[in-house]
């Protein structure tokens, strides 16, 4: 195994989301009935992902409470999207993963930390761009 190392790892969205039970799933094991704003503290765990041993911060904040009367505002009209639909922006937008979980059930939230921990291991390669040659013409 190799050695440790720190990676801090912060949620953010919008309040009343699910920042925090997330958090409280993943270090827990359970999900909080009651609605309670942001109370999780700073959390540092150690992590095995694919053999490597990573100290993880997990850090959590509050949604921004100024825009609480503005936000329902955008939501009218919104319509979730669908598995395929979230695979397709990931793509389009170039993501190194799309992955639903789900906080209650505790579906796949170990798979969103972890797959998140790998792209800090291992960065996706950046594609090169390919150099514009000038045209040049010697006579």
């Amino acid at each position: 195994m190799s050695a440790s190392r720190f990676i801090k790892c912060v949620t953010v969205g919008d309040g009343a989301v699910g920042k925090t039970c997330m958090l409280i799933s993943y270090t827990s094991n359970t999900f909080p009935t009651d609605y309670v704003p942001t109370v999780f503290d700073n959390f540092s765990a150690n992590v095995v992902v694919d053999g490597s041993t990573v100290n993880l911060g997990l850090w959590d904040t509050a949604g921004q409470e100024d825009y609480n009367r503005l936000r329902p505002l955008s939501y009218r009209g919104a319509v979730p999207i669908t598995t395929d639909q979230g695979e397709e922006l990931r793509k389009l937008i170039g993501a190194p993963a799309y992955i639903e979980c789900s906080s209650k059930t505790q579906q796949n939230v170990k798979a969103v930390f972890d797959a998140a921990i790998k792209v800090v291991l291992q960065p996706p390669k950046q594609k090169k761009k390919r150099k514009v040659q000038k045209a040049c013409s010697i006579l």
